[in-house]
Parts: structure tokens; sequence; C-alpha cells
């Protein structure tokens, strides 16, 4: 049975599955070129079925994450985040009128009822509109079915966890109506044990503070990760009175919501409050209020394997905490654990609810998460010529990579599928030496990024416990960077470019068998350094998605100023990158195992 899965709002895209494994997947955003666009994501179904070989008369069903929403046919960017989003006329005053009447929910209870009972028209419209264009643009007479946002997210993390049974829990800033969803799964079958309301949304308050402290909430929450190891956790009793843990759920105790709650809670906070200590204090409230709520569940379930997906779990400090839980044996977090993993949450979910035989259904629906577009080496000499970009073809492609990182190169990769998720892992990625200690400020420059956070590692799977505490059952996690460790000492005197101010490292565990040649690129870097670990930063310029297609990356190595391109089995050097890495002068040493 193969479905189509797809997503239309933030971070659009599609996905193909076929009896429960991943045939292809792929976001929008790396398409158009346009981060975490939104929009009918018309050129990722297009995309998914040619890479899964799929034509339109094999689909026997079409999966659409989300039963409300508005249909948007036309890109919305998302360029100045969650509260300079256009949404149209109409959705933009349900919001206003949403935020200003949310003072009124405790005393009129149908108010939150009566606010989505006004929407229905609206979402009706949506989902003829999308049967439509299925239809008469891509040719698909299969059923067109609606799934609930948070089941999806739910389906996205079990069914790549890999898990027998498992807790399986939610947490975003709103979806379909609710910011988090909990069930057990056991034998196969799902039940349902916690629901929390929008309106109750930890997430929510985590972007209002993300936009007090002047980025763009929906976009930067993980610059108010990096930057709370920086401060203190100073308000707590501010922010403890708008939102908090009680009785195995999450209450808005400050009865407010989106635009309004930012001004509540900017009236509260002293007039020269610190950034970094409200950054700090939102970081530790969360981490507290999430491992409280999976705390209560898993031990009301006693489940030993607990998977996680919804935008919060991109906060892979909370990640870290969830892993240590007592009672966690391990954990395992959706890689595209965002609204980016719901068109493939929504493809697994309506294959669980046609499965005669769920208790059948495929545990662990990919192996990686290399799922998206490849280019020929023809289609990549060929954008190589028409920018004049002189190119040579070694005899061992990782062998020389290995190398120009260990001589203190700045590489820039790209080879074979583009990865599914937010994370880049080795295919469409910037690689550098991790011994040095100021890399992040001088790379994020010549990238035009502003990030607290470090560079994270990757680092040779087998390597794990040389270089990370308290791995054991979070290993598979860190195959896709989707979870901190606090790192060994030796990891901290060896590679502190890629080490945090707090001693945590956000880590790809790289296995052979996922990932050959860019396992042996690190095995090479290893035998000629003695280190474990190489950094891995995305491949993009600051406020672009990830690099996708050759002209992608040229034009991204050309902006941003690095010193080499490997694409595919080319390499290509800037004129000015020997000087550059004379100029920069650092230190060397040659490292023992």
């Amino acid at each position: 049975m193969k479905i189509l899965g797809i997503g239309d709002h933030i971070i659009s895209g599609a996905a193909v599955i076929e009896d429960g494994r991943v045939l292809a997947a792929v976001n929008e955003e790396r398409l158009v070129r346009k981060k975490m666009v939104m929009g009918f994501p018309r050129k990722s179904i297009a995309a998914v079925l040619n890479l899964s070989n799929t034509r339109p008369e094999e689909v026997d069903f079409v999966a659409v994450a989300s039963r409300q929403g508005h249909f948007l046919n036309e890109y919305v960017s998302f360029d100045d985040g969650l509260f300079g989003v256009d949404r149209g006329l109409v959705k933009n005053l349900f919001f206003s009128i949403g935020s200003k009447l949310s003072f009124l929910r405790e005393k009129v209870p149908m108010l939150e009822n009566l606010y989505y009972d006004l929407r229905k028209p609206v979402y009706a419209h949506r989902q003829r509109e999308i049967r439509r264009i299925l239809k008469e643009e891509f040719g698909l007479q299969c059923p067109v079915e609606f799934i609930e946002h948070h089941f999806a997210h739910a389906c996205s993390a079990f069914y790549s966890s890999g898990y027998p049974d498992a807790l399986v829990a939610t947490l975003d800033g709103s979806g379909d109506g609710s910011s988090s969803l909990v069930f057990e799964v056991k034998d196969g079958r799902w039940r349902r044990l916690q629901q929390v309301r929008g309106f109750d949304s930890l997430g929510n308050y985590y972007a209002y503070v993300t936009q007090i402290c002047g980025f763009k909430a929906g976009k930067h929450e993980g610059k108010i990760t990096g930057l709370a190891a920086h401060g203190k956790d100073r308000y707590r009793d501010i922010l403890s009175r708008f939102i908090e843990y009680r009785d195995g759920t999450m209450i808005n105790v400050g009865n407010t919501w989106y635009t309004e709650a930012v001004k509540k809670l900017r009236a509260a906070l002293p007039e020269e409050f610190d950034k970094a200590d409200l950054a700090a204090t939102i970081q530790i409230l969360a981490e507290e209020i999430t491992t409280r709520y999976i705390g209560y569940w898993r031990s009301k379930t006693n489940q030993r394997h607990v998977a996680l997906a919804g935008g919060v779990f991109a906060n892979v400090r909370i990640n870290q905490r969830v892993h240590e839980l007592p009672g966690v044996e391990s954990m395992f977090i959706h890689p595209a654990m965002s609204d980016e993993g719901l068109p493939l949450g929504a493809a697994l979910a309506l294959a669980y609810q046609k499965s005669p035989d769920p208790a059948r259904l495929n545990r662990r629906c990919f192996d990686t998460v290399y799922l998206g577009l490849d280019f020929s080496d023809r289609e990549i000499e060929k954008a190589l010529d028409a920018e004049g970009i002189p190119h040579d073809v070694p005899d061992n492609g990782e062998e020389e990579i290995a190398r120009l990182i260990a001589e203190g190169y700045v590489v820039a990769r790209v080879a074979g599928r583009m990865e599914y998720g937010p994370r880049a892992l080795g295919n469409r990625s910037i690689l550098y030496r991790p011994d040095e200690p100021e890399v992040n400020n001088w790379l994020n420059k010549n990238l035009k990024r502003t990030e607290f956070m470090p560079f994270a590692p990757s680092t040779l799977y087998e390597e794990a416990d040389r270089c990370y505490l308290n791995v054991e059952g979070a290993r598979d996690a860190a195959r896709f960077m989707t979870i901190t460790f606090d790192c060994t000492p030796e990891m901290k005197k060896r590679c502190p470019g890629v080490v945090h101010v707090d001693g945590t490292a956000r880590p790809q565990l790289v296995r052979e068998q996922d990932n050959p040649s860019y396992y042996r690129i690190i095995k090479a870097f290893k035998e000629r350094t003695g280190l474990p670990s190489i950094v891995n930063t995305s491949f993009n310029i600051h406020e672009e998605p990830i690099v996708c297609s050759p002209g992608d990356a040229i034009r991204a190595f050309k902006e941003g100023h690095l010193d080499v391109l490997a694409i595919g089995p080319f390499i290509a050097m800037n004129p000015e990158a020997p000087r550059r890495v004379r100029e920069r002068n650092v230190e060397r040493k040659t490292y023992t195992v």
C-alpha cells in the first residue's frame, strides 16, 4: 500500500511510504529557497513521487496533516516568524479576536469551542481545495483523508523509533487545538492518555520569550536555548505566574494567549531585564515542566521506552533531561520533530488506521534520513562549469577531504541524497576541525549567522563513550543529532570548538552502515589527528534553508567565503583558501589515540 503524505502549513512538504517504509521525504523550503515557507507543497509532491518512482494511479491514499487550518494556495513567507506572518484577512482577524478575548476563557468556558466552531467553514474550504488540486493537477483519484495534527506527530515518533511498545508524547505550540497528546502504544494498539489544549501551550510561552528577547517567535527558539547557558534563572517567580505543570498536565495560569500574552509577559518583567537571564529562566522552567509531565505518564504506564515529536522536542537540552529521567531505559526523538515531520507522520497514521493488523506494522519506517533529492555527476559538473569554477576529481575523495579538514580548511560537502529534517548529517554539511575554540565566532560571521550555540560534532559511533557521558539509551537518537550529552573531560579538552559553555555537545553519532562515505572521512581524519570528531554545521547562509541543488551549493560556497567545495566526486578550491588558512595561524597539535 502506497500513501502520499502532505503538510501544507509551516515547513510544508510531502512524503511517500510503501507498506510502512519511507521511500522519499522532502520539504518545500529546500526547493523554493524560502525558510519555513507555508503553502501548498506542489514541488515537494512532484519531487517525492518522482524520487519514489510512483505514478498517480499507484497511490492508494493521500494523508493530509491537520484537520484544521486555512487553505494557502500561494506561498506565505515565514521570514518574520509567528507574529509577522500574513495569514490572510480572515485568519488574522480570528487570531486578533482570540488573543484579545483570551482572558475570558475561564469565565466563559464555551468561548474556546465557539472560536473553533466559527472557523469550521474555513476548514471545510481547505479540504475541498486540497482534494481539487490533487485531482486536477496531479491526477490523484484515490481517497484523501485528513489526520489530526498531534496524532501525525505521535505516529512519526513511534513508527520511526523501532520500539515494540512505548510511551509516546507530543509537545509543540499548537495544532488542531492541542499542544500535546500522550499515548501508550502496546501490542500495536494506541491508547490516548492525555490531551493539553493549545491555550495551555508550553511551546507558545517559549515562543513568547523568544519574541520578547528580540528574536522571531517560531523561528529562533534555538537561539534562546543557546543563550540560556550564559544566564541565570532570575525570573522564575514571574514566568511561573503564566505557565506551570499541574497533576499530569500543563496550565496557562496567566490566562492569556498570543499577542496579548506577549504584552502581559513583557509588562511583568523589569524594564531593563537581562536577555540571557530570561532565556535561562524559560529554558530551565521548560525542562522542569516537560520532565515532570513525561515522568508522570511514564510512571503511570511503567513504559521503559519513550518516543517524542513536536516542536518543543527540537530543544535538545529538554531531550537530555527526559533521557535522564528515572525509569527511562531508552528514548527516541523523530528526526524531523517539528512540523516538517507532519507529512510523513500523517502517512504513517493513515497506514495504522487502514491496517487490518496494526501489530504487524513496521516499527522502524526508515534506517537513515537520506530521503531527499540527489544529483548526477553530470548535473554537478555542468553547474560548476556554468559558474566557471575549476575543479578536480581526486583518486580518493574521502581521504582528500579528511586531509583538507586536518590541515585547517573549511570544507562544504554535498553528496548523495539530501537529509530529511532540520539537521545536516554529512550530506549537506560544512566541516572543520573541532579543536579550535574560536571557530564558532569567525565561521558564523562568514556565514552571516548570529548563533549562541557552538557547532555540533559528528563523532564516530564506536567512539561515543570516549566523548560523551550517559549515552546508553540515546545512541539511536544521537544518530540524528536530536539530543545533548555532557562531555567527557577528554572531549572538553581536545574538541573545544564543539563543546558549549555548559559542557554539553549535540553530536551526530555516525555509523558506517548509515553513511559509508561520511564515516570514511571522519575515520581518515581520526587517523591523521587522533580526534574522533569533526565540526558539522549545516551548509546554508543565515536565514536560508540548507542547500539542495548544485546551484544552491555553489552560491552558498561563494557567499559564505568557504575554502573548499566537495560536491559529488569533485573538489573545488577557493583561490583565497591557502592564504586564509595561513592567516588563521591556528595552533596545531599532533594527537595520538
